[in-house]
């Protein structure tokens, strides 16, 4: 790296890690989990869209683009029709529960049983999914550094679990802000350098791209091991999103740092913006690569490039890293990493975060309340070390994912298990008298073992285990809740909107 590289990276890096230290002042419980309930819609919109569209897409949806279609692109429909979802539903229900996770209200719902196990849904999760994205991006980050990807992967977490521990939500929030301005504008100047270099028009990058090749943009053929298959990302990726951004304490965690129901509201909002700003982006650089390499093969290998991804499945991930670290003038190589920190630290602190949010609340302090400390001082500390236990774990098991396949398989595999079945809690709660507690919990249970035996069995794209998860427990939520007798309830979705009108 020229040194101007390096100088962009280190500013950075400061920068960041300094917000730790400025909002780490006069910290409370109530700080540190919710930054007092006074974020504006700006922060929780930006700060979710950071985090629940960083690492991995930053790398695998250029990905897609450059080695099989544009298919995955179908996922902006997905996410459009995903968000009044959870404008409309979700967030009215939390703000109005008045509750530090998603997960309580299930114990208001159903039963203590339900709200530990969904929360522990969530921990394993988001774990899978902090591994998955930390490693997905750190790829990319010591291909062009030209240093080991383990050194990568714990400086970064390092540095993460710092300011999070110092900061907490706040911190976190601001960051991700900050991360989303540079990703962002790191985009639109690779895409720029990218025209540069190929030295064709827009339009000729567009021809080479679809000459010779069919089923680009859509393809809706009826099958469970086509990659990027239209039905598999509009279903999978709608209930995929929903998961993600309608019942997962990350990003409920924001909507409930807002001043107001309304303020979330317009956040989420926000966040769809930002995704059709941002996601276009990431597919056009997947275009400009392709027709660039097609041109320049030699670069990546041997033979056509036509030959090269048939012999190396995992090309496509290479294609942008490799571009970057032959072509990008200083400075900017160091703004385009920079960029991929970015990602890592959004993934890896709103994820040790919040998982530490559901272990204290949603376990030690339901489980075990003689545990919690009643000194403010001394709960923060036990707070901090439960971030650090959650920060080690997670940053060690991203140096051991690589096998699990490229990196959309990965953050999709490492999910889909128990984000499926996740979100049928949910649904069943909120539009199901008749749903019980046994009958939703069994359920879970057999829908998530049933997952990921399926994922370890059968070759099928891995989008396609999104629905097969939320599918199955749904199904056997209903259907086994008719082995108990029905519990008068005052929580479904219609009682508590008309309650608190």
């Amino acid at each position: 790296m020229h040194l101007l590289d390096i100088a962009v990276i280190v500013v950075y890096l400061t920068a960041i890690l300094s917000l730790g230290f400025v909002f780490g002042r006069n910290q409370s419980r109530s700080e540190f989990f919710l930054a007092g309930g006074s974020m504006s819609w700006l922060a929780v919109g930006l700060s979710v869209m950071a985090t629940l569209f960083s690492s991995n897409s930053f790398v695998f949806y250029p990905s897609a683009a450059f080695g099989d279609s544009l298919r995955i692109g179908l996922s902006l429909l997905a996410f459009t029709l995903m968000t009044p979802v959870v404008v409309w539903v979700f967030i009215p229900v939390y703000a109005r529960l008045e509750v530090e996770t998603a997960y309580e209200y299930l114990e208001m719902r159903f039963h203590v049983s339900v709200r530990t196990l969904a929360a522990g849904l969530f921990v394993l999760l988001r774990i899978g999914w902090m591994a998955s994205a930390t490693y997905a991006a750190s790829l990319v980050v010591a291909s062009v550094a030209g240093i080991s990807q383990t050194v990568v992967i714990i400086g970064l977490g390092a540095v993460s679990i710092g300011y999070t521990m110092l900061g907490g939500l706040r911190a976190v929030m601001w960051t991700d802000v900050i991360q989303f301005f540079v990703f962002a504008t790191t985009i639109l100047a690779s895409l720029g350098l990218i025209l540069i270099q190929h030295e064709s028009s827009v339009g000729e990058i567009v021809r080479t791209y679809f000459d010779g090749r069919e089923g680009l943009v859509v393809d809706f053929e009826l099958s469970m091991t086509l990659q990027y298959g239209s039905w598999a990302i509009l279903i999978g990726v709608f209930l995929e999103g929903l998961s993600a951004f309608g019942v997962d304490q990350v990003a409920v965690q924001r909507y409930l740092s807002a001043r107001s129901e309304r303020t979330s509201q317009i956040g989420a909002v926000l966040n769809l913006i930002g995704m059709w700003i941002v996601l276009p982006g990431l597919l056009m650089i997947g275009v400009g690569l392709y027709s660039y390499f097609s041109q320049n093969p030699n670069e990546l290998g041997d033979g056509s490039l036509t030959e090269i991804l048939t012999h190396d499945s995992k090309i496509a991930d290479k294609a942008m890293p490799e571009f970057v670290r032959l072509h990008f003038p200083p400075g900017l190589a160091g703004l385009f990493l920079a960029a991929l920190m970015a990602a890592i630290m959004s993934s890896i602190d709103s994820g040790i975060h919040s998982v530490t949010t559901a272990l204290v609340v949603d376990f030690r302090d339901r489980l075990c309340p003689q545990l919690r400390p009643k000194e403010n001082a001394s709960e923060l500390w036990s707070i901090r070390l439960i971030v650090l236990a959650i920060g080690i774990l997670s940053v060690s098991l991203a140096c051991f994912v690589g096998p699990l396949g490229n990196v959309f398989d990965i953050g999709k595999k490492l999910t889909a298990a128990f984000g499926g079945p996740l979100l049928a809690i949910f649904v069943l709660a909120l539009f199901s008298r008749r749903a019980t507690w046994l009958g939703v919990l069994l359920s879970v249970l057999i829908s998530t073992v049933l997952t990921l035996v399926l994922m370890y069995t059968q070759d099928w794209f891995s989008v396609w285990y999104w629905p097969i998860g939320f599918g199955s427990a749904l199904l056997l939520g209903y259907v086994l809740s008719y082995f108990q007798p029905v519990v008068e309830t005052e929580f479904t979705y219609l009682q508590i909107i008309r309650r608190n009108t």
